[in-house]
C-alpha cells in the first residue's frame, strides 16, 4: 500500500467526491472508445486504466513513478491491460499508435509540458482522439487559499492559456467544463437499465468559475460535442447534504460545548483579573516606592561620580606628578648608567693593562727566578771546588816536600 500525499489518487485512501471527480473523466473518456488500442499518460494507481480497458482490446498506462506502477500491476491487473515505466515527455511507442490518449491532471505536473502535448500528437491515430484535463488556475487557487499552493502542481491554466496551448498541436480542439452538479436522478430499482436519459437545462458557460478544464482533441474533424453527465454509484447529493448537516450540527453541539467551557474559563479569568488588578495595585505601590528609592539612588549615583570626577582630577595631577619624578629619575638614572658604563669600559682597559704587566713582572719573575737558581747551583759548585782547593791546600802545607822545599827557598809560596 502506498501512501496519499495529494500527488495521486489512491484507492481507499480518498473521499467519495474525490475518488468521483477522477473516474467521471474515464467515463466521460469511454465515449471516445473506438480504437482497438487506448493509452493513459500519468495513470498512476491504474485504475482509470482498468476503466478503459473494458472499453477497448487494449488498455496501456504509463506513469513515471516505479511505486505506482507496482500498485497499479498488483491492484488493477487485466488481460487486455499493461503498465509501464516511462515518462509522459519520451514515449517508447510508435508514431500513430493510439486510438485514444488521455492525459487526466498531469499536464500540470510538468515543467516541460509543452512536450506533452507534441508526443500526444505523435502517437494519435489519424483519427484518433486525446482527452486532456487540468484544474482552473482561477478557482484551484481559491479553494486551496487556506492550504496554500500544490507543491506538485509546476504550472496551472487558466482557459485561454489552456485553448491556446492545445490549439498549436492539435487542428480540432473541444472544451468542456467539468463541474460538480446538483440534479435529481430517477433510478429504477429494479436491474440497471442499459442507458440513460439525462435532462441539462442550459445555462451560460463559465470557465472562469469551472472547476476542471477537459478537452478533446484530434487531428481530424469532431462531431458537435454533447454535454455528459456522470453519476457515481454512490452519489445522493441531499443525503450527502443532509449527513453533512448532522456532522455540522455534532460540531455545533461539541462547539457549544467548548464555549461553555470558555464562558466558564472566561469567568475563572475575570476573577483572576480581578485578583491580579489587586495585586498589580500593591505591586504599584510598591514600584513607586522602589522608584522613589531609585531616584535616591541616582542622586547619590550623580554626587559619588562628582565625588570621583573630582578625585579623578586629583589623582590625575598626583600621577602627572608621579610621572615627571619618574622621568627626571630616569634621566638621572640614564646619566648614572653612561657613568657606570664609561667607569667599567676605562677600569676595564686599566684592568686589562695591570693584567698585562702582572703577566710580564710574572714573566719576569719567572725568569729571574730561572736565574737565581741558575747561580745557586753555580755558587754551591764553587763552593765546592773552593773547599777542593782548600783541602788540597791544606794538604800541600802539611806536605814535607813543600815545607822542606820553603826552608831551602824552594818550590811555590803557599799563603793563606
Amino acid at each position: 500500500m502506498i501512501e496519499f500525499t495529494g500527488e495521486r489518487v489512491i484507492p481507499g485512501e480518498v473521499n467519495d467526491d474525490l475518488w468521483a471527480e477522477h473516474t467521471a473523466r474515464y467515463a466521460f473518456a469511454a465515449r471516445y472508445a473506438r480504437g482497438p488500442r487506448a493509452l493513459d499518460l500519468g495513470c498512476g494507481t491504474g485504475y482509470g486504466v482498468a476503466d478503459l480497458a473494458a472499453a477497448v482490446p487494449t488498455a496501456i498506462g504509463i506513469d513515471s513513478a516505479a511505486e505506482a506502477i507496482g500498485y497499479a500491476r498488483a491492484h488493477f491487473y487485466r488481460s487486455n491491460t499493461r503498465f509501464l515505466q516511462a515518462s509522459a515527455d519520451a514515449l517508447p511507442f510508435a508514431d500513430r499508435s493510439f486510438s485514444l490518449i488521455t492525459a487526466f491532471e498531469v499536464i500540470e505536473h510538468l515543467d516541460n509540458w509543452p512536450v506533452l502535448l507534441r508526443e500526444a500528437r505523435r502517437v494519435s491515430a489519424p483519427r484518433g482522439m486525446f482527452l486532456v484535463s487540468t484544474p482552473n488556475k482561477l478557482y484551484y487557487a481559491e479553494s486551496r487559499a487556506k492550504e496554500g499552493p500544490n507543491p506538485f502542481h509546476t504550472h496551472e491554466f487558466e482557459f485561454d492559456e489552456f485553448r491556446d496551448a492545445l490549439h498549436e498541436f492539435f487542428p480540432y480542439v473541444s472544451l468542456f467544463l467539468q463541474n460538480r452538479l446538483e440534479s435529481f436522478a430517477f433510478s429504477p430499482v429494479t436491474a440497471n437499465a442499459a442507458s440513460s436519459d439525462a435532462r441539462i437545462d442550459r445555462s451560460p458557460a463559465a470557465p472562469a468559475e469551472a472547476n476542471f478544464f477537459v478537452a478533446a482533441c484530434s487531428l481530424e474533424p469532431q462531431s458537435e460535442p454533447r454535454p455528459f453527465v456522470y453519476v457515481p454509484r454512490a452519489s445522493n447529493l441531499l443525503r450527502e447534504r443532509e449527513q453533512h448537516i448532522h456532522l455540522l450540527e455534532d460540531e455545533l453541539r461539541q462547539t457549544k460545548q467548548w464555549l461553555d467551557t470558555l464562558i466558564g474559563e472566561h469567568k475563572t479569568l475575570q476573577d483572576l483579573h480581578v485578583e491580579q488588578t489587586r495585586h498589580l495595585e500593591d505591586q504599584n505601590l510598591w514600584a513607586r516606592d522602589i522608584e522613589t528609592k531609585w531616584r535616591q539612588g541616582m542622586e547619590r549615583i550623580s554626587q559619588l561620580q562628582s565625588e570621583l570626577q573630582a578625585e579623578q582630577a586629583q589623582s590625575s595631577e598626583v600621577v602627572a606628578g608621579y610621572n615627571r619624578k619618574v622621568g627626571e629619575l630616569e634621566a638621572e638614572n640614564r646619566a648614572k648608567t653612561d657613568w657606570a658604563l664609561e667607569i667599567e669600559t676605562r677600569l676595564s682597559h686599566e684592568l686589562a693593562a695591570k693584567c698585562a704587566e702582572l703577566a710580564e713582572t710574572a714573566r719576569l719573575l719567572d725568569r729571574a727566578e730561572a736565574t737565581v737558581n741558575e747561580r745557586t747551583v753555580w755558587a754551591q759548585d764553587l763552593e765546592k771546588r773552593v773547599e777542593d782547593m782548600q783541602a788540597r791546600l791544606a794538604q800541600v802545607r802539611e806536605s814535607r816536600w813543600i815545607k822542606l822545599g820553603r826552608a831551602a827557598g824552594l818550590g811555590p809560596r803557599v799563603d793563606d
